[in-house]
């Protein structure tokens, strides 16, 4: 096939090689967001904004990506013009972007799950236990579009770089011609690392460089996978933050709590806490009575039937995205605002507070209940380090005909098992039970094919086999004596893929549900203050009129007084719910502002229409960010010494 260019110069023949890779980054860029366009918040200018800005982060990871082959194509030497020198170096070109490219391409269906590009963490924990080795295929047989995506831009880089290739014989260079060669290649170095850093900027670019040019949520799509892995790689876990005195942070929020109710008896109450897989708000129906579908009627029969005669707090919202982040929230209070998740960080051998811990000198058991493969995520090791005195998974149930053949053991037979365990526990007890049936690929038991609406979504069906799992378990927790003295509480790990505007947006994609239950108590009705899953710890202390005081970030969903609020962390921007006001802050300033009570959608960003309120938030976010990272660096996520 005749060339398309006559390349008889070295170097421009690679800058129309690093050109071919830019385009293959923009047809990915474009790709993510056709694949995930729900998310986004994008007019036909903005989108090509974003496209423009995006080449500095693409630029920036080609460079690194491509380190070797551009080093050894400008060596000033004349081997370079060897026929087999370039076959080489055009082997390691289409691998290491070949690699580069299949990251990009993983994003195209992962995003969706967790609202973020791929960061080093989640390659990270993708490794822990044997889960990927068993996953991989299912998901190649899920997503196998993904993987004839990536197959066909392999194929477009090959065929472009083979439409550049040149012939170069390079003969008796003069002194000078040697000179000029040895000046271009300290040059060319020299200006790669600029690229690299993407300018000439005190510090190289960073995730937080993109928020200088879209709103938060827009983010992930100016940024690409590889240039996200990397930057996560290399962050800095957490630095030491002073915005404020330590007295002055103290004021605006103090992480040392006690019992609202001082000098009452504790009660020495049973506690389960049941963490649902998944569990977005938007699923449940007593919860969207307000959706547009007027027939919608949600995915939780059951759930719902026991909203009925619950505290139900409908305004709680996830601390993070994914299970690792979740269970230290839940059951240390502890948010992730690390781009590392705490059980994988630097900081994961920290002494930090549990119920379990907390509660053992008061005579607690304390059971832990995943059926999923013992070590997946590091559950069995976080249990341990939280003081849970037995931990059963796959391993412990010891029956692989309930196995759903992907994750472990399905909900319904391993709920039943772990009422069965917690009847023959003595009491008090606090127990966890996670549950597993609703995450992908969303597997239910062959005799149950049929039987529940498939809904819209993917997961729908699974989630209401577990909503069916969870009325087993609750039937059959029933007929215990200690079921009427036991506070149930239950939650999500996290918020997933979501069908509706409101859910897909950066408060509604963290709505999950917090539902407490105890039979014949006084706790029913519809709470409409803000909570989060960090006030899982404090709010059952609470309830129990524990009187100590410890350490969590969260506050008691039962303190009338307290200030009530939710805080995450996501693409390197903190966000605190609280007032009926969102904020989005980089660290450094704020990004947004939005009434939520009165713009669900956040449209109207009033970041500089309401000064008091953004100052006051930014001021709240500043103090927490500060305590946290003080506490987490110097390992004081348990003193409560003030």
């Amino acid at each position: 096939m005749k060339k398309i260019f006559s390349l008889h110069n070295i170097y421009f023949a690679l800058i129309i090689r690093i050109g071919i890779l830019l385009l293959l980054f923009t047809l990915c860029r474009i790709l993510f967001y056709t694949f995930n366009a729900a998310y986004f918040s994008l007019n036909f200018g903005t989108f090509f904004s974003v496209l423009f800005y995006g080449l500095r982060f693409d630029i920036s990871v080609i460079v690194l990506v491509n380190v070797f082959y551009i080093f050894f194509q400008v060596l000033p030497f004349n081997f370079r013009s060897n026929k087999t020198y370039q076959f080489i170096l055009e082997l390691i070109f289409y691998i290491t972007n070949a690699v580069a490219l299949f990251l990009n391409c993983i994003d195209l269906v992962f995003f969706r799950y967790v609202f973020r590009r791929t960061t080093f963490d989640i390659v990270k924990s993708t490794f822990i236990g044997d889960d990927f080795s068993t996953m991989f295929w299912k998901y190649v047989s899920d997503f196998w579009y993904i993987f004839l995506i990536w197959v066909g831009l392999i194929i477009l880089m090959i065929v472009l770089y083979k439409k550049t290739k040149r012939v170069l014989t390079l003969k008796n260079r003069t002194l000078k011609q040697h000179i000029s060669a040895l000046l271009v290649f300290v040059f060319s170095l020299g200006f790669s690392i600029v690229l690299f850093r993407g300018g000439f900027q005190l510090r190289p670019i960073s995730l937080v460089t993109a928020g200088e040019y879209t709103t938060a949520d827009n983010v992930p799509l100016i940024i690409n996978t590889p240039f996200s892995i990397y930057s996560t790689a290399k962050m800095q876990k957490l630095s030491e933050i002073n915005y404020f005195s330590e007295q002055q942070a103290t004021n605006y929020f103090d992480p040392i709590k006690k019992a609202s109710k001082e000098n009452q008896p504790f009660r020495k109450l049973n506690v389960v806490i049941i963490i649902v897989e998944s569990l977005s708000k938007e699923y449940i129906g007593s919860l969207n009575k307000d959706l547009a579908e007027k027939q919608y009627t949600g995915y939780t029969p059951f759930l719902d039937s026991l909203i009925a005669h619950s505290l139900c707090f409908d305004q709680c919202f996830a601390n993070s995205k994914r299970s690792i982040e979740g269970i230290p929230c839940i059951l240390s209070g502890l948010p992730s605002l690390m781009d590392d998740a705490y059980l994988t960080s630097v900081f994961s051998g920290n002494k930090i507070n549990s119920l379990p811990l907390l509660l053992k000198n008061y005579g607690y058991s304390s059971l832990f209940f995943h059926g999923g493969k013992n070590g997946t995520l590091n559950f069995d090791a976080y249990a341990k380090m939280a003081g849970f005195e037995k931990y059963y998974g796959k391993d412990e149930y010891n029956n692989d005909a309930d196995y759903d053949g992907k994750w472990g053991i399905f909900d319904e037979e391993f709920l039943t098992y772990s009422a069965k365990i917690m009847n023959n526990t003595p009491n008090p007890f606090i127990s966890v039970v996670y549950t597993l049936s609703s995450h992908h690929p969303y597997t239910i038991p062959k005799k149950y094919k049929g039987k529940f609406n498939k809904g819209a979504l993917e997961i729908h069906e699974s989630i209401m086999y577990t909503d069916y799992s969870l009325k087993q378990f609750f039937n059959t927790c029933s007929h215990f004596s200690w079921f009427d003295s036991t506070l149930f509480v239950i939650t999500a790990d996290h918020s997933s893929i979501n069908g509706t505007e409101f859910y897909q947006n950066n408060a509604g994609s963290y709505a999950v549900p917090l539902i407490f239950y105890m039979r014949n108590s006084n706790l029913s009705g519809i709470n409409h203050e803000i909570s989060q899953q960090t006030d899982i710890l404090p709010s059952i202390l609470d309830y129990l009129n524990f009187n100590e005081k410890y350490v969590t970030f969260g506050t008691s969903a039962f303190d009338s007084a307290a200030e009530h609020f939710s805080v995450s962390y996501h693409n390197s921007v903190y966000q605190i719910i609280k007032d009926s006001f969102l904020l989005e802050f980089n660290g450094q300033k704020s990004l947004a502002l939005y009434n939520i009570a009165e713009d669900k959608l956040l449209k109207n960003d009033l970041l500089y229409k309401n000064n008091n309120k953004r100052t006051y938030l930014e001021n709240f976010i500043k103090a927490f960010i500060q305590s946290y990272n003080s506490r987490m660096i110097k390992n004081k996520l348990t003193d409560s010494n003030e």
